[in-house]
């Protein structure tokens, strides 16, 4: 797009403020602006403008909205029990079919953390400190190993970590896959929008950008060429997990099994929640179709009602663990533009004002607005919700101390192969409280599942109390 014809487009959006400095720019300077404006969406921009600027989306809930069905963790009849066994059996095939594909959405830093870096280069299991994303990529050579099978692996980072997250990995060499194995894609961005509607710049030559949201990883599959790649490689299924979860099952055959088998474009692990109002979006129906509703939505009433046998009537709740159809993707994405609506934030954005001086805002001044992937539920022709024990699947990092802590999540990844070890048959040392009275670290690169470690049981020796005990 020219500069001309950018003028034109910014005038009739009443947004050419944001040319202000280009004829003092750089020409490196100008390019950089004119990329940022030419991948801005103006003939939508007015319609957000009013839809989420001037005005305030509310959420309004319908009295018809019901708890979604979801089936339990572990089958509770014979029925249940013969159908998630062969569920498994079709998982393992697609696998070894080469039908399904990991993606890791790993767009964020690990500020909060207090770590200077992309949050998947965070050093998290409990002994040996591998990197999550060294956690992940074991996992996946593990399942190529054991399905006999190339799995791809696609991560979505972000304009501020793309390039130090690539360079981590030819570092460390691709921690054992092939570099094809792997493909990056950035995920987009969106620009802040002024409390009075206008664009806000964060220098002379750059908008004020914010990441699109986790929904907007449809998008840049699309855009990054990863969709057409995934058809390529006669990629069928998706297998989406967040990047600060080194508890999930990256590539679960009966999750795979029970989506393909049930026929569903969508499917989500659930997991039953704590408490009423533990920050875990809502699995509901609305209208007969399956949707999430943010805790923070969800009327305290609703929140807190329960069945008559006491347990929450919103008892499930969403960890963002997921499978999609790759057809699904396509269709949402269809001519480049995302079919799922934005969710608006008000922030204190800095910004660059008319002579040039950043200003750091005492207040909330803009609109940032983003996509969720659980928005896409609703436009699933069908939908399948498989609870997950907590301790197998989630212990998310994303707090130095206290609850989804890096201290919680090694907790968990200790007990969770503790359990393993004893399922199989190796005594571990329990504390008073059922604790392990040791640390254990099982590597992913050897022990998927608990069935790798009954496999090997006979030769693991037993963890003593108090020792620390890494099995490779």
């Amino acid at each position: 797009m020219t500069i001309g014809e950018l003028q034109t487009i910014l005038s009739d959006c009443g947004q050419q403020h944001v040319l202000r400095f280009y004829d003092d720019l750089s020409e490196a300077s100008r390019e950089k602006l004119l990329s940022q404006l030419s991948s801005v969406d103006w003939a939508r921009l007015p319609e957000l403008v009013e839809a989420y600027v001037k005005a305030e989306p509310r959420v309004e809930l319908p009295a018809s909205l019901q708890p979604a069905p979801s089936l339990p963790a572990q089958p509770e009849n014979e029925e249940r029990r013969e159908l998630y066994a062969a569920a498994a059996r079709h998982g393992r095939e697609l696998l070894s079919q080469g039908k399904v594909a990991g993606f890791t959405v790993a767009g964020g830093q690990g500020t909060r953390l207090g770590y200077p870096g992309p949050k998947g280069t965070f050093p998290i299991s409990p002994i040996r400190r591998k990197p999550l994303f060294q956690w992940f990529a074991e996992s996946i050579a593990r399942a190529c190993e054991k399905y006999d099978s190339e799995i791809p692996w696609y991560i979505m980072t972000s304009p501020m970590n793309d390039s130090e997250t690539r360079e981590f990995f030819r570092k460390h060499a691709y921690f054992g896959l092939s570099e094809g194995q792997v493909f990056f894609l950035t995920q987009g961005t969106m620009p802040a929008i002024g409390l009075d509607g206008r664009l806000l710049l964060a220098a002379p030559d750059s908008l004020a950008l914010s990441p699109d949201g986790h929904g907007g990883s449809l998008l840049a599959m699309r855009q990054s060429g990863a969709l057409a790649d995934m058809a390529r490689r006669g990629i069928e299924y998706i297998s989406y997990w967040q990047v600060d979860n080194p508890l999930v099952c990256v590539l679960d055959p009966l999750f795979l099994g029970l989506h393909s088998r049930l026929q569903a474009e969508m499917s989500c692990r659930g997991l039953v929640k704590t408490g009423p109002f533990e920050k875990l979006g809502n699995f509901c129906l609305i209208d007969d179709k399956m949707a999430i509703v943010e805790y923070s939505d969800m009327p305290e009433e609703l929140a807190q009602a329960t069945r008559p046998n006491g347990d929450l009537r919103f008892r499930v709740g969403s960890p963002a663990i997921h499978i999609l159809d790759r057809p699904f993707v396509e269709r949402l994405t269809a001519e480049g533009r995302l079919r799922l609506p934005f969710h608006r934030a008000v922030k204190k954005v800095p910004f660059v004002n008319a002579n040039g001086d950043l200003v750091e805002p005492e207040e909330p001044n803009a609109v940032k607005l983003e996509t969720f992937i659980f928005d896409a539920l609703p436009l699933a022709a069908n939908v399948l919700i498989l609870e997950a024990a907590r301790g197998e699947q989630f212990g998310p990092v994303k707090n130095p101390k206290g609850v989804d802590s890096v201290d919680s999540c090694r907790r968990l990844l200790v007990e969770r192969a503790a359990n393993w070890l004893e399922a199989a048959g190796v005594k571990v040392p329990r504390q008073a409280d059922g604790s392990p009275d040791c640390t254990v670290e099982l590597s992913p690169r050897t022990y998927l599942d608990p069935e790798d470690v009954r496999q090997q049981a006979a030769q693991l020796a037993p963890p003593k109390p108090g020792s620390r005990e890494y099995y490779e």
